[in-house]
C-alpha cells in the first residue's frame, strides 16, 4: 500500500484511493462499500477520516445511502468516473505530458500504445 503524503489531506487521498478502486469496478455498481470500520482497519487511520471519505464520493454522486444498510456504489458510478477522469486527463495532465513529449523530441509513432 502506497504511503499517505504530506500534499493533501488524508481523506482526499483515501477518497482518491477508493475512486481508483470503483472505476477497477471494485465494488461494483449497486454493491455495498465496505464499511467505515473495515476501511479503517484496511488503510490503518481514524474512522471520521474515512467518513470524510466517503462523503466525498457521496457528494460527487457516486455512493447512495441505503438507510439502516450503508453505502452503496449507484447505478451509472463507474460511468460517471471515467468521464470526469478523462477530462481530468485531458485539462491537467495531457497538456503537461505533450510538453515533455515535445521537449524529449518524442513522437507518437515512438511510442508503444497497448490496448
Amino acid at each position: 500500500m502506497t504511503p499517505w503524503h504530506d500534499r493533501s489531506p488524508i481523506y482526499r487521498q483515501l477518497a482518491d484511493r477508493l475512486t481508483s478502486s470503483l472505476l477497477d469496478g471494485d465494488p461494483p455498481e449497486g454493491d455495498a462499500m465496505p464499511s467505515v470500520r473495515v476501511l479503517a482497519q484496511r488503510f490503518l487511520i481514524n474512522p471520521i477520516t474515512v467518513g470524510r471519505a466517503l462523503q466525498a464520493l457521496s457528494d460527487d454522486g457516486l455512493l447512495e445511502m441505503r438507510r439502516g444498510l450503508g453505502l452503496f456504489v449507484r447505478p451509472g458510478a463507474r460511468q460517471h468516473l471515467l468521464t470526469l477522469e478523462r477530462q481530468r486527463f485531458l485539462d491537467n495532465e495531457w497538456p503537461q505530458l505533450r510538453q515533455r513529449l515535445r521537449r524529449l523530441g518524442l513522437r507518437a509513432e515512438q511510442l508503444e500504445w497497448e490496448a
